[in-house]
């Protein structure tokens, strides 16, 4: 009778011992799921099959959950590294870091991705992406242009390397973006120098926008300040060069009303001169 009792006393005391581990195991888990700061697919998803994470990102991103989506894919990554949904998950990833707002996460996680996988269906979607976090980080014109160089680079990969792809249209789009910022900070620039005389400083300015970014929204201006900056030195010839050419590339600009203004005030009218700089550089222009 003592044998019986102390065998269903020991039954019972695993009894409590299992139950007492699942609570413990459902609070463990209750717990992770409340607080934030732990990743909760780090303990739940390591049996996971690549397909389901992947489909678990993209159930999320669809949700607006990106920083879950992002998770599912980086576990895709973690756990199954060589898969085909590993592929798929880094450019996604790339994705959520730029929906997110983590540029420069996004231009690492394309960069990887062009490496690894150059030739890749999604190749020129990670270019494109990789594009658009540098378009993204462009200043002002008053700021360091350096990101909107880079986003050139990017974007012109896009049109270079990837020319039938549904992003070629855009990427051009930011391409102009880009080199009109470029061509506005020589402005910025050029106009601090006119607003001191210092005119050749200024002028050099004016010159790279006029030569180098001729289809920007920047040239209409370069060529009335250059008008404004070779008359107020008094060389007339490459003034009245410069507001022939706004003239005839802009003729109803209040720009190019304002520059024969000021060569009438000095008893000139624009006529353009064939050997000027100016001149050869008005014919790469839109309306020339």
């Amino acid at each position: 009778m003592v044998l019986a009792v102390s065998v269903d006393m020991r039954k019972s005391a695993r009894v409590v011992a299992v139950v007492l581990a699942a609570v413990a195991g459902s609070s463990l888990i209750t717990a992770c799921q409340n607080d934030p700061d732990i990743d909760i697919t780090k303990l739940t998803a390591e049996t996971d099959p690549p397909e389901v994470l992947y489909n678990q990102g993209l159930a999320n991103l669809n949700a607006g959950k990106t920083t879950e989506a992002g998770r599912k894919f980086e576990a895709i990554d973690r756990q199954h590294p060589f898969s085909e949904y590993a592929r798929k998950a880094l450019v996604m990833n790339a994705f959520v870091a730029y929906r997110n707002g983590q540029y420069q996460d996004a231009i690492n996680s394309t960069s990887r991705y062009l490496n690894l996988y150059p030739q890749s269906e999604d190749a020129a979607y990670a270019q494109y992406i990789q594009g658009l976090a540098y378009t993204k980080q462009i200043p002002s014109v008053t700021q360091d242009q350096k990101p909107a160089q880079r986003a050139i680079d990017a974007m012109q990969v896009v049109v270079d390397k990837y020319p039938d792809s549904e992003y070629v249209d855009d990427a051009q789009a930011k391409i102009r973006f880009a080199r009109d910022q470029l061509a506005g900070k020589e402005m910025q620039v050029g106009r601090y120098y006119l607003e001191r005389k210092e005119y050749l400083a200024a002028i050099s300015r004016f010159r790279v926008v006029v030569e180098q970014y001729p289809n920007t929204n920047q040239v209409e201006e370069a060529l009335a300040r250059l008008v404004e900056a070779y008359f107020s030195m008094g060389v007339t010839a490459e003034a009245q060069t410069a507001a022939a050419v706004l003239g005839h590339n802009y003729p109803d600009s209040q720009w190019y009303a304002d520059s024969y203004k000021l060569l009438q005030s000095g008893g000139l009218e624009p006529r353009e001169s064939g050997t000027s700089w100016i001149a050869r550089a008005g014919k790469k222009l839109i309306g020339a």
